[in-house]
Parts: C-alpha cells; sequence; structure tokens
C-alpha cells in the first residue's frame, strides 16, 4: 500500500458543485494551499450536479410557494424568501467575481429564464395575490409582477394555458430575471481552473475509509477504478477533509468515527422528469413555471415545467416524479442502503418506517404508475401535452436524512452539515443541497470549520462577494432553515398548512488570527493527536434543489 510522504492541506471528496465551489474559495484565500479533489466517476459532476440530474433552477424565491408560508392568521411570511434571495445573490457575485478575474470561461452555464408561479382555483389565487403583495413589499422583490387575467398568463406560459378551460380561476406571478443554471458546465469550468492553479484532481479514484491519525490528521484509503489499475491500495493524507460526495457522504462520515454522525442514517428517493426536444413545444415556452402539490399530495410532489439551457440547445422538462431505489447515488449499488446501517441508527429508521407509512404508500403508487397516469398529470399542468412528444428521464438520487428525535425518529428533506467538533473534517448529507446556494453553504462551513481564520479572511471573502458586507452578510452568518422545493417538507402554498413563525437562525462567532506568512494549513493551531471530549452537535441547512 502506497502513501502520500506529506499530507495535503485540503482534500475533497466528490468532484460535484459544493467541492468546486469550496475549493475554488480556498484557492482565493489560501492560495499556497495543496488542495486535491477525489472523485469515483470518470468525469467530476457526474451524479446529482450534472445537468440532468436536476432543474437547474437558480432558486431565489421567485416563484417557489415552499419559501412564502401562510400563517395561522392569514398573512404571509416572506423570511425564507428573503433569505434564499440573498443567499443566491452571494452565488451570483462569486461567479461573477471569478468571470472577471478570468476564472470562468463565460457566461454559456447560465441562461435568462423567467421565474413564474401559477395556481388554480379561487383559494389559492388569492393566496397568490396576498403572497405577492408581502413580497413586493421588499425591495428584493420590487420587481414581482401578478395577474390573474388569462389572456396575461397565456402570453407569459402559452402551453400552460392552452386548450385550459375558460372559466378555470387561474393565476401567476412572473419574475423576469429568473435563470437556468448548467450546474455541470458551472462545476467543470471551475474544477479545470483549479487544475491550472495547481490543484490536483483524482478521477476514478473511491474512498473507502477515513480514519484519524494520531496527529489529528486524516488517512483516506483509494481504490483506483479504473479498468487497468493495480489492484494495491493508496491512502492520501490530508489535514482537513470535506465530503462532498452526495448519498455517498452518510458512509464515509460513518467510517470516520466522529461521534457527531452517530444516529444519523439515510432514505434514498429518485427523481424522474418528462422532458421533450420538440421544437414546436421549445420553441413556444420560455420560462420556469411553480406550481403547487394537488390536495393531499406530499410537497415533494410540487409539479413545475422548466425550460432547460444544456449546452447551448434549450429543452423543456417537467416534474417531478418520485421513484425509489437502494441505491445512494445513481451510479452506486443496491447494497448502498444496507451498508449504512448501524446500531445507532437502527431505532430511528425503524421509528420512520413507521411514522411515515403516507410516504411511504405515495412512493409505492409512484413507482407503480403507468406512463399514462404520468401523463395525466402533465396534462394537468399543460393540458395539450402528447405522449408522444415525452420521454421519461431519471435524475440523481436523493438521500433524505434521518435521525433521531420525536418518536425515536424523524425524516427530514433539507441538508444537514455535519462537522467533527474540532472542524477538521465535514460532510453534507441529505438531498441535494441546493447548488444555488453553494457560496452561502460553504462559507457556512468555512466559518464553522476554520473559526480561528475566518475573521482573516472576511475582508477578501467581501471582495469577491460585496453583499456580505450588508444583509446578506448577516444571513450568510446564520443557519437559517429552508425547505426544499422539489422535496420540500410540507406545502406552505395550502391555506393554514405552514409553520407560522419566521425562520430560527443560530449564529456563530470566528476568532480572528491572522494566518502567517510561512501557512503550515489547515490544523496547524489544533492540538495534534487530541479526539475532542465534547462534540458540538451539527446544525441543520435545508436548502433547496436546483
Amino acid at each position: 500500500m502506497s502513501s502520500s510522504a506529506e499530507p495535503v492541506d485540503v482534500v475533497l471528496v466528490g468532484g460535484g458543485i459544493m467541492s468546486a465551489t469550496l475549493a475554488t474559495l480556498l484557492s482565493e484565500l489560501e492560495p499556497t494551499w495543496r488542495i486535491e479533489v477525489v472523485e469515483r466517476l470518470d468525469a467530476v459532476a457526474a451524479e446529482s450536479t450534472d445537468a440532468w440530474n436536476n432543474a437547474g433552477t437558480g432558486h431565489a424565491a421567485l416563484c417557489e410557494l415552499n419559501y412564502t408560508p401562510e400563517r395561522a392568521d392569514g398573512s404571509i411570511d416572506i423570511a425564507k424568501a428573503v433569505t434564499i434571495n440573498e443567499q443566491f445573490a452571494l452565488s451570483l457575485e462569486l461567479w461573477d467575481h471569478l468571470r472577471a478575474a478570468g476564472r470562468l470561461p463565460d457566461d454559456g452555464f447560465r441562461s435568462p429564464v423567467p421565474h413564474l408561479t401559477f395556481v388554480r382555483g379561487e383559494r389559492d389565487v388569492d393566496y397568490l395575490r396576498r403572497r405577492h403583495a408581502a413580497l413586493t413589499a421588499h425591495p428584493r422583490f420590487a420587481h414581482l409582477r401578478f395577474t390573474d387575467d388569462p389572456g396575461t398568463i397565456a402570453e407569459w406560459a402559452p402551453l400552460v394555458m392552452e386548450q385550459r378551460h375558460p372559466d378555470e380561476p387561474v393565476a401567476a406571478t412572473r419574475a423576469d430575471d429568473g435563470l437556468d443554471v448548467d450546474f455541470g458546465a458551472l462545476t467543470r469550468h471551475l474544477v479545470a481552473d483549479l487544475q491550472a492553479r495547481g490543484a490536483t484532481v483524482r478521477l476514478q479514484h473511491e474512498v473507502r475509509r477515513i480514519r484519524r491519525r494520531r496527529d489529528g490528521t486524516w488517512r483516506l484509503h483509494l481504490v483506483d477504478r479504473a479498468w487497468n489499475a493495480s489492484p494495491r491500495r493508496t491512502t492520501l493524507d490530508a489535514r482537513f477533509v470535506f465530503i462532498g460526495a452526495g448519498g455517498g457522504a452518510l458512509r464515509l462520515l460513518q467510517s470516520s468515527g466522529i461521534d457527531e454522525i452517530k444516529g444519523y442514517g439515510g432514505f434514498p428517493i429518485s427523481g424522474q422528469f418528462l422532458r421533450t426536444t420538440d421544437p414546436a413545444l421549445v420553441g413556444r415556452h420560455r420560462a420556469k413555471v411553480y406550481g403547487k402539490a394537488a390536495v393531499g399530495s406530499p410537497p415533494m410532489s410540487v409539479p413545475h415545467l422548466d425550460t432547460r439551457v444544456v449546452g447551448g440547445t434549450p429543452a423543456l422538462l417537467f416534474g417531478p416524479y418520485a421513484g425509489w431505489s437502494m441505491k445512494f447515488l445513481k451510479h452506486g449499488t443496491w447494497m448502498d442502503l444496507v451498508r449504512t446501517i448501524r446500531p445507532s441508527n437502527l431505532v430511528p429508521l425503524v421509528a420512520v418506517a413507521l411514522h411515515n407509512l403516507d410516504l411511504l404508500k405515495y412512493l409505492v403508487t409512484e413507482v407503480l404508475a403507468t406512463r399514462e397516469a404520468r401523463m395525466r398529470t402533465l396534462r394537468g399542468f399543460m393540458p395539450s401535452a402528447r405522449e408522444r412528444s415525452w420521454e421519461m428521464i431519471t435524475a440523481g438520487q436523493r438521500v433524505q436524512v434521518i435521525k433521531r428525535g420525536r418518536g425515536g425518529g424523524v425524516l427530514e428533506f433539507g441538508t444537514e452539515l455535519v462537522t467533527a467538533a474540532d472542524g477538521s473534517i465535514a460532510g453534507l448529507l441529505g438531498a441535494s443541497p441546493g447548488a444555488s446556494t453553494a457560496a452561502s453553504a460553504m462559507l457556512d462551513l468555512l466559518r464553522r470549520c476554520f473559526p480561528d481564520r475566518y475573521a482573516g479572511w472576511r475582508p477578501e471573502l467581501e471582495r469577491m462577494m460585496p453583499s456580505l458586507a450588508g444583509p446578506a452578510g448577516t444571513a450568510a452568518d446564520a443557519d437559517a432553515p429552508h425547505a426544499d422545493p422539489d422535496l420540500g417538507t410540507r406545502d406552505p402554498a395550502e391555506p393554514g398548512a405552514a409553520d407560522a413563525g419566521p425562520a430560527d437562525a443560530g449564529s456563530a462567532h470566528a476568532d480572528a488570527a491572522d494566518a502567517d506568512a510561512a501557512d503550515p494549513g489547515p490544523a496547524a493551531t489544533r492540538p495534534a493527536g487530541r479526539r475532542p471530549s465534547r462534540p458540538s452537535p451539527p446544525r441543520r441547512r435545508d436548502t433547496p434543489v436546483a
């Protein structure tokens, strides 16, 4: 078994948007640090980050009802929407900075696509009208337009109104500054830039185990997955490890042995979409139109008809439809679920199974649904849809978080950043952590894992993302829970169905410590070989799916 002679400063497991964003930030903040990315597939951005493994929405809370719950008194809570909008603004600013600095070759990964919300029925029309009034009172949403005129909606989204009953009450809002984002293309650009700046990228290398060494660093045991590779394993030592491996993160965090991961499990749900490239349809729809789940359906069934632009070619996407597989990764194995079962998470797993029979029933119904049944769902949103124009595609796997909680265990549809108490290793669990909020999520990680450096990094971070100096900086410095618009935890568009209060927010404080010119690396200030005796509990970050 061969081993690296000297620990690298940072190893990122998984070649998706989160790892690419974190590595990009660190390469700007600490250009002398040695950074390595380890990806098990033969290309980066090939799992959930791939353009067709997610919906590509640049989530700015312009069209997603999940972010504007209705309080018990009928008022609309916009706190989450404002936070999400500010967080997406950070991502935009980071991309703009990288483009201006020549680190991104072009803006081809993002395409202007208006964001619309569309509802039917008098009750939901009234809700959308009140939602619009509440949002437009805030300057970030002042440009949002509302209409309940079918003719205007037909101009905004012709396919949604074509062949619809003329007496049906309908309403829509529109934001012209929405985006469709090819996160796969963005990630490939970022990784190529990292390589040009000296970072190492190991493709077709799978991390099988992670162990803490006596000196406090981490040893990763790697297997080369290339068909002609030597069977001999290699090891890689690192001072800091980030596990951005999607569904593979749970098992690797368990392998690390940190106390903070005990009690966590995962429940995999796959997403499926209908797609068309028919020019007659694609040419008549230029929008991302989000609706609401049917009465009695879980929020994960919220329909949306989206313009996608992948590789410069437009297409239409409708969904999501839920499926189920024991795989934790799209390119994983059927043993993924079994391999993550531990004595510490057995009770939460059983409790969640017993307490979520309605979800299990929904998944069984979705899995057994015929193509005609799925087309009926599409026609409820687009009455003129014809089966021959659409193909079914399978998106990335989403592994929902199961953890200890009331009744023995709870199932959460958001994402969670789990960190060791000493900050030397961190990983993201849950559904797609929301590529739209990658900048904000990784700022949270920097603050929590590098508290002695964060204050010194802050001026450079504000130069990259100027909003950090304003209200968005306050939002970025808080752990604000967000709903998942594709697999949300609830359906706030159902009047009276959402929670009544504003988003909870926590804060983290950084101790100022200037980096020395001869920087020994991220773990320099940690006591060597000492395990933390009182691990701090991980905090929840529910972020949107792209």
